[in-house]
């Protein structure tokens, strides 16, 4: 079984994308197939490929974000994914005008150890190398979670 996770934050250039891109090299290493996707609750960027500051330090730990391309949240989504993970509780109030909450999670919830509640948004704080480590952090967290349902 696939399980398909869709990752939101507000503009899907920075958060999301770095958390579907990350999710993914730590699945591929642990031998995991998961159906991953990205998207944000706002349709600003979409078509346009992550923050140019996301994907540097993304680069600088390994991950490629290149390919990516932004794209806003659909009612459709609720049906096609097991899980909806966002990176704050704005996402999650936003996500109620697309669909039924009982799928969406934050991706804090998976932390490995002490941490925050939400993951800040990059694009306002500039801190892209802190939340890129906690964006890892929760990626190890919610794969440790998966890793006994699949």
């Amino acid at each position: 079984m696939t399980h398909r996770i869709l990752f939101v934050c507000l503009g899907n250039i920075c958060r999301s994308p770095t958390a579907e891109a990350v999710t993914r090299a730590k699945a591929a290493a642990r031998g995991l197939s998961l159906d991953l996707d990205s998207a944000g609750t706002g349709d600003w960027h979409i078509g346009k490929p992550p923050y140019p500051p996301m994907q540097t330090a993304a680069r600088a730990k390994g991950y490629d974000l290149s390919s990516l391309r932004a794209r806003q949240v659909m009612p459709a989504d609720f049906d096609r994914f097991d899980r909806i993970i966002v990176m704050d509780d704005d996402n999650a109030s936003d996500l109620a005008a697309f669909g039924p909450s009982e799928h969406v999670s934050r991706f804090t919830d998976y932390l490995c150890g002490p941490g925050a509640a939400y993951v800040p948004d990059p694009y306002f704080t500039r801190d892209f190398d802190g939340a890129l480590a906690l964006i890892e952090d929760c990626a190890e967290g919610l794969l440790d979670a998966l890793d006994g349902q699949l």
